[in-house]
């Protein structure tokens, strides 16, 4: 089990991603923006940071940023709808995962646990 900050705007997509992994055994904290969820890792240590990177406030980047200064051995996945975005993201954090949306539930569950295992 892996403690796991999701930061998702989208207030459905967070729910059925918060829910998906809960039921693999995941203790999962949810932030609805970037701003919130920098204050969550400021509280809490997570294994691992799940993150869109188009969110109000801090983007994903910048959240993911914040948590590997905080502990760089957090690990971080990106979701993205948007490919540019995402590139960005990979460049910017070489050694995340980055998804795009529309995601499964199942292979992101299967993604986070081999992220976890490693």
């Amino acid at each position: 089990m892996a403690r796991i900050l999701l930061a998702e705007d989208d207030s459905s997509l967070r729910g059925f991603l918060k829910r998906a992994l809960e039921r693999a055994g995941h203790d999962v904290i949810d932030c609805e923006n970037g701003d919130d969820a920098i204050d969550a890792l400021e509280v809490h240590p997570f294994d691992l940071l799940l993150t869109d990177i188009v969110m109000p406030g801090a983007d994903g980047i910048e959240v993911a940023r914040n948590a590997s200064a905080r502990d760089p051995g957090m690990k971080i996945m990106f979701i993205s709808g948007f490919a540019a975005v995402a590139l960005t993201a990979a460049q910017a954090s070489p050694q995340a995962k980055v998804l795009a949306k529309p995601v499964h539930l199942k292979d992101l569950v299967d993604e986070v646990d081999r992220m976890i295992a490693a």
